[in-house]
Parts: structure tokens; sequence; C-alpha cells
């Protein structure tokens, strides 16, 4: 067939992407079946678990190359801020990338379908300058893009396959032009590459062997012709140390790109963690970056909804108080643009940081640590304070074992406060108050310990059920965790059916109720739970169900109708993994 009837055939579905899943998907298996070499094969099973990282291997110190420098771990925290972008054909069709693939995990769209969507794949709006653009002028510092995703299609020029982006009408490597227009644009660049490939013949037969013929030679590609790779985001799923022999890979890397910085999917620790799709638990310890969607699902969907640009901040700020960095992803649409919408949200967060980003990025977390009321940072001797609410800020704060000297708006004027052994309290009048964020500058004696000397500080929250009494079902030691407000401890249950119940000590009224469930977010949690009531003068079998519902995830939060009860129990009709929580709060 000539191209140029591909190309205009590839240009009519991208005219009708708006309209039904169902019709672009007839018309792209319309064209397949005219023109597409269909590539069979038997898919064995191929992973364990979903969401279980093979252990980390251990590693001598003489082999200095399994971990980056510190200095240059020092430098990728201060970035703080990055675009994500999962993009390869799918985004023909807006459906998720390589997880609506028919094989191995029984997706809508059929093989044949799936691995042929790459011949009429024509992003012909693709421009990598505009992109970093955007980047940049949404305050990100750097850009992470999908060279090859669990389905196996290479979006770069490789020798190893043919099943990649100059097999496409495009025949342009969106790899070289990007990587070209993020580092011209100020910015640092780097790749995403997925280990599993569902499209390899070697993958999927397990012969690692030959496979890993395959995924050096590419990664010997991607670390030599794309100029310096500052960091590298494997996605192992489960296999890892015994598979892919990462130290021998990362020994190559690290020959090729000595600066680059590479995560903790490879079955080695890597140099920095990966919570996805939630903002990680105070850690300040080891470097660590949440991956977030800025929609729904990792790649471009028709009509699908996004986070505003005030969650975006929020997210942005209890990243950074946690101690990590926050790598937001945009799929982009066939044309190869970012769809207008979420270039909208970039852009105003973009706004937001150009006004208050000196007093967020290149900062350390702490002391106070995160919770509903906001965050905190520090750098030498000052201190950031971010209230994101002041409903749930405390009447005060712990005090600090430093001299405070001052406290300010970014403005520069002055906040009225007292400090002392009971605590430091604010005066901020509510006009003064910034609806999104009200962000104030301690200044702490120069004289005295700066702020990155100081312990970090439990900040108390106005939960009812704060260091209550707690009774379980399974893990009773641990279920006061439930109730101690600092989210880096957990109960964990032995069973997929359990429950935890909070003692209020009297009868108490609440009207909201806030859970953290922890977990991949990739894993089948909480399939259904309920939460119970039952008052004081009640018999200890007279529960009432106040709530039902089929997830819960690690934001739930619920107003219910104003409830009044002594004891509150959540249970655990069924899940997938075996549940573990963080807490569960109270609120009137």
């Amino acid at each position: 067939m000539p191209r140029t009837l591909i190309c205009h055939w590839s240009s009519d579905i991208g005219h009708l992407l708006f309209r039904t899943r169902r019709a672009v998907l007839r018309i792209a298996a319309s064209i397949i079946s005219h023109w597409a070499l269909v590539v069979g094969h038997s898919c064995a099973a191929l992973f364990l678990a979903a969401g279980t990282f093979t252990a980390p291997v251990a590693f001598a110190q003489d082999e200095p190359w399994l971990k980056a420098r510190p200095e240059r771990m020092r430098e990728w925290q201060d970035l703080g801020f990055g675009l994500f972008m999962h993009w390869d054909p799918s985004s023909i069709l807006g459906v998720e990338i390589s997880w609506h693939r028919q094989s191995p995990f029984n997706g809508p769209i059929p093989d044949e379908v799936y691995d042929n969507l790459y011949r009429s794949f024509y992003p012909g709006q693709f421009d990598a300058a505009a992109i970093a653009q955007t980047a940049k002028a949404a305050g990100m510092r750097y850009i992470v893009i999908t060279a090859k995703h669990h389905g196996g299609f290479s979006m770069f020029d490789s020798a190893h396959t043919d099943y990649d982006i100059m097999g496409t009408p495009f025949k342009r490597d969106i790899i070289k032009e990007l990587a070209d227009a993020t580092r011209a644009a100020g910015l640092l660049f780097g790749i995403y590459y997925s280990q599993p490939d569902w499209h390899h013949p070697a993958f999927l037969a397990k012969d690692w062997d030959a496979y890993n013929k395959f995924f050096y030679g590419q990664m010997r590609e991607l670390c030599t012709n794309y100029g310096e790779i500052s960091m590298i985001f494997f996605d192992a799923i489960s296999y890892g140390s015994s598979q892919y022999k990462p130290k021998e890979l990362f020994k190559m890397i690290r020959e090729l790109q000595p600066n680059v910085v590479i995560n903790n999917r490879c079955g080695l620790p890597g140099d920095y963690d990966t919570p996805e799709q939630v903002v990680g638990a105070f850690q300040t310890h080891r470097p660590w970056e949440t991956c977030m969607t800025l929609s729904t699902s990792w790649s471009w969907k028709t009509y699908d909804k996004i986070r505003s640009p005030a969650e975006c901040v929020r997210l942005l700020v209890m990243t950074a108080g946690s101690g990590g960095n926050l790598l937001l992803n945009v799929g982009p649409m066939p044309t190869g643009q970012i769809e207008p919408r979420q270039a909208e949200v970039l852009q105003k967060v973009g706004n937001w940081l150009s006004r208050n980003g000196h007093a967020l990025l290149a900062h350390r977390a702490g002391p106070y640590k995160p919770a509903l009321w906001g965050a905190s940072v520090h750098k030498d001797h000052t201190i950031y304070l971010h209230i994101l609410s002041w409903a749930d800020l405390p009447d005060a704060l712990p005090a600090l074992p430093a001299k405070i000297t001052s406290i300010t708006h970014l403005d520069g004027r002055r906040v009225t406060f007292t400090h002392d052994e009971r605590g430091l309290r604010l005066s901020v009048p509510a006009a003064e108050r910034d609806q999104l964020n009200t962000i104030l500058k301690l200044t702490l004696d120069p004289s005295g310990p700066a702020a990155k000397d100081l312990a970090p500080l439990l900040v108390p929250t106005r939960s009812l059920a704060r260091l209550k009494p707690v009774a379980a079902s399974t893990d009773v030691a641990n279920a006061k965790n439930l109730v101690d407000d600092d989210p880096a401890t957990q109960w964990v249950s032995d069973s997929r059916q359990c429950w935890a119940e909070i003692d209020l000590g009297a009868d108490r009224r609440f009207s909201r109720v806030d859970i953290r469930e922890e977990g991949h977010a990739w894993e089948t949690r909480t399939k259904s739970f309920e939460i119970l009531v039952r008052p004081a003068a009640s018999s200890a079998d007279t529960w009432q169900t106040i709530e039902r519902g089929t997830s819960i995830g690690s934001t739930y939060t619920k107003k219910i109708p104003p409830v009044t009860a002594r004891y509150v129990r959540l249970k655990i009709n069924d899940s997938g993994a075996l549940p573990r929580f963080s807490e569960i709060q109270l609120y009137d």
C-alpha cells in the first residue's frame, strides 16, 4: 500500500479519536486486515504475582558502579519535579499502554490488532521543542519518556528489532528528537525502559540468554546514541536479579553514562525508590520519587478525567515535604501533542511555581512531618511551612529545639507567633490565608542549629481516634499504629478477611472518615469492606453499618451523615493482597 494512503488513513483515525472507542478499534482492525503482517506467538505464564519485585541482591563496596555518587544524588533531589511521558502507538486507540493488549493479562485488544498499530502510527504534529518548553514552563526540571514499555514497541531507532519507530510511516526517532530538545531547553533527560517484553519471543520463552542479548543491546544503543542520559527508570515487574543480571547491566550502563541515576526496579536497590500513584511516606534517609498520572491512566485516553492545578500543587507540596521528587505523567495524543487540557493544567502549575517554587524545590523535607494540615521544607536556617488546610492544623505545632527569630509571609509581611515549650502558635488572620497554600517563612537564629540538624517532628492531627485503644482480629500488637498519626507505621493482616476496632472512650460524634491503605498501585487490594459503629450503651454484637465499598486506597476520605458512637470498626470482607493499613482517622 502506498505510504501516502497509509498516512491519510492514520489522519482519518486521528479525526475519529473523539468518537467512541469501539468505532476507532473497528477502523484500526479494518486497516490491519488489509495489509498488516500478523505476528503470532504463544504466551507462557510470564510472571509471579504482579507487583512483587525480586529481592535485591547484595553488593560489595568494590562495585562502585552499582550506586550513583552522593553528590549526584543530591543534585537529582534538588530537581524536585519532572515530566513523565507514556507514549507509543497504543495512543491511536486511546487505550492504556501495553495493559490493553490481550496477552498476557487478558486485555481487551487482540494481540494481532495491538501489535500492528505501529503500521499506522504517524504523530505528524510531534514537536519535541514544544513539549520541552511545556515542561519547562510547568516548572519541571527533567523529562523521562518510555523508550520501550511492556508491549515491546521501541520508540527509538534500534538495530535489534524492526518493531520500532523507524518501522512506522513516521520514520523519525522520537527519543533522539526529544533528548536533544530537552537538553536544549536546559532540562535533564531520562528514559523509561521495561525489561518485560510481551512481544519478544525470547522473553515469552524465558530464554534469558537470548533475551538479555537483545535487552543489553538496546540499553547500549540508548546509552551511546542519545547524548547524556541523566536517569533510567526500569520497570521489571517481578523478574530481576537472576534473569537480567543487573550487576553486569549496571556496570555497562555506568561505563557509558557515569552520571546516570537508576531506580530500584531491576533486581538491585539502585539509587532511589519509586512509590507509584501515591505520595510516599516521609523518608529522608534514601532518595525516592513518586510517579503519578495527571489523568486516570498512564497513556492518553479520550475524555479522560484529569487533576486540577490545585490538586497538582498539593501533590507537589506533599511530595517535597515528605522527602521525594514528583514525576508527573502525561500521555501525548496520537498526533504527538500534549492534550490542550493537560497542557493548560501544567501551565497553571508553572505559574504557581514561578511565584512560590523558591520556597519548595531544592529544599529538604521537614522538620515538621506532613499530614492533612500540609508540609514543611528547609534549607540552612530557614524553614517554610506550607499550610494546605487550616482546619487540620493543630492549635500548636510541636516546639522546635531552636530559636525562631521571625515568621513572615513570602512577601515579607510579619506573622505574630509564640514559641515556647508548649509549642509554636501562629496568628494568621483569615484574610491573610491563601485558599490553596499559605506559605510561611520561619527564620532560625543563625547562631543556633541549622534546620537540617533538627529531628523530624510528628504533627498531631485533630482526629478523634488519635491514640485511642484499638482491638483487632490479627496483628494485635501493631493495631495501635492505625491511630498514631504516622503513615510510616502499619497494621498488617495475615488474612484477607479481618477487622480493626477503635474505642473512642465515650460516645463521640463524627462526620468524616479518613483511611490510608498501604500497598502498590498495581495490586488488587481491598475488594469489599464495611465501616460499622456501636454506641456505648449497645450490646457487643449490635453493630450498624454506616458505609460499604469495594476499594479504599491510599487517600480514602468519606464524608457521612453525622453519627454518634463509641466503637468504630473497619471490616475487610475481601482483599486481593493481604490488607495493610497505616491510618484510620475520624473527624467532625
